[in-house]
């Protein structure tokens, strides 16, 4: 839709929360036809958001008519290949135009489904993304220890059951395990120091989890390459960590596990990571809800 003046109307939405002062919020341009690359940068700039989405034509063939779409994501830095929350936010505004359903989504990473479903427990609306086909890599122990250098975390604060690792589910996240939700909750990094080593192991963001329980993990993910500190709630990087956990063995090749995120940073959200025995491909869901403005 374009407003009055010929530009794009910029939607606020937020993803993980049905409380817009809650979960991650992304800016959504749902139609974006009359942009290129530098307008949406500088839109994703000027929100500010962590990331922002912008929707143009399909590729030909793919999806239902009406209901598939490219859909591209920036930070306030740069364009990033794959983001959940702006993912689900997008799918919520879809749903309350053209009603829920079905979506599919072509993006950098690949091609992306989405559900959308009424919510029974908010009364709005629910998405669920199923993630491209993810993988994890070990990481060198020197690049770990500038991680932890960077990030001032004494080694002994990792949690030896959670294995520092880069997990892929759309976007690369190095994954470490805090052995006290404490140590989770204490978050003072070094942001060039950690944004150069980001840069040059391709990190969308750091994956920081403490295990409150079997299926129950507090999450923090520091986005300095995005230009922001800490994003608030992560889709991209729970997709690639519930994939890391089945590949380890921390969880159930079939299970439905929660993460909590966003509580550190008075932003409180609940992202669901579902894993299927029969499909390596990861479903993330949550609520959303528009962003008055």
């Amino acid at each position: 839709m374009m407003t009055s003046d010929d530009q794009p109307e910029i939607l606020r939405y937020t993803a993980f929360s049905s409380d817009p002062a809650g979960g991650n919020p992304a800016g959504v341009v749902l139609d974006a036809s009359a942009l290129d690359d530098a307008a949406m940068l500088a839109i994703a700039a000027e929100l500010g958001y962590s990331e922002s989405a912008f929707l143009t034509a399909p590729p030909e063939g793919l999806g239902e008519p009406g209901r598939a779409f490219t859909l591209r994501y920036f930070s306030p830095k740069a364009e990033v290949p794959f983001c959940g929350h702006a993912t689900v936010a997008t799918a919520i505004a879809l749903g309350e135009r053209i009603g829920t359903g079905d979506l599919t989504f072509a993006t950098a990473a690949g091609t992306v489904p989405v559900t959308v479903a009424e919510d029974p427990a908010s009364g709005g609306l629910r998405a669920t993304l199923t993630s491209v086909e993810p993988h994890s890599v070990p990481i060198d122990e020197k690049d770990l220890a500038e991680a932890l250098a960077a990030l001032n975390w004494p080694a002994e604060d990792l949690d030896g059951a959670v294995p520092p690792r880069i997990a892929y589910a759309g976007a690369r996240h190095l994954v470490l395990g805090a052995a006290t939700r404490e140590r989770l909750g204490d978050l003072a990094y070094d942001f060039d120091r950690l944004t150069a080593l980001m840069h040059r192991l391709d990190l969308t963001t750091v994956q920081l989890v403490w295990r409150a329980a079997e299926s129950v993990f507090h999450v923090r993910d520091p986005f300095p390459v995005g230009g922001v500190v800490e994003d608030p709630a992560t889709g991209a990087a729970a997709a690639a960590f519930g994939a890391y956990a089945r590949e380890l063995g921390l969880v159930a090749p079939e299970s439905e596990l929660t993460l909590h995120q966003g509580e550190d940073l008075g932003r409180p959200g609940v992202l669901t990571v579902t894993l299927h025995a029969d499909d390596p491909r990861v479903r993330v869901s949550g609520a959303g809800a528009r962003i008055p403005v």
